[in-house]
């Protein structure tokens, strides 16, 4: 059984940023794919951007030149660094995981990962 947990949520003017961080624990491989989700109110949950085992990324449109997805395998943790924030940003911020292999055209498709974090919201 995985646990994820997100933080980093709040607040903030549009042009701003803020950074997620989602911690693994559990039954976790650092070998498991990793991603961000996120929930408008009243749309349903979308995909922001994944992250492999080797570090390769994909991003949605929405998300790219403005949103950094990395990790740290020490750490067993996920990031989103968000910049250049726009109100059309807020929403419920989701981490997910599962194991490897995700072909890359999946990666950001919700039904692809059993596992979820609670959510952090973020507002601009």
């Amino acid at each position: 059984h995985v646990q994820l947990v997100e933080s980093g949520g709040g607040s903030v003017q549009a042009g701003g940023s803020l950074r997620l961080s989602c911690v693994a624990s559990g039954y976790w491989s650092n070998s498991n794919c990793m991603a961000w989700f996120r929930r408008p109110s009243g749309r349903e949950r979308e995909g922001v951007a994944a992250i492999e085992d080797d570090g390769s990324t994909t991003y949605a449109d929405s998300a790219k030149g403005r949103f950094t997805i990395s990790r740290d395998s020490t750490k067993n943790t996920l990031y989103l660094q968000m910049g250049s924030l726009k109100p059309e940003d807020t929403a419920m911020y989701y981490c997910a995981a599962d194991e490897p292999p995700i072909p890359q055209s999946y990666l950001l498709y919700e039904h692809i990962y059993r596992f979820w974090g609670q959510g952090t919201q973020v507002t601009v």
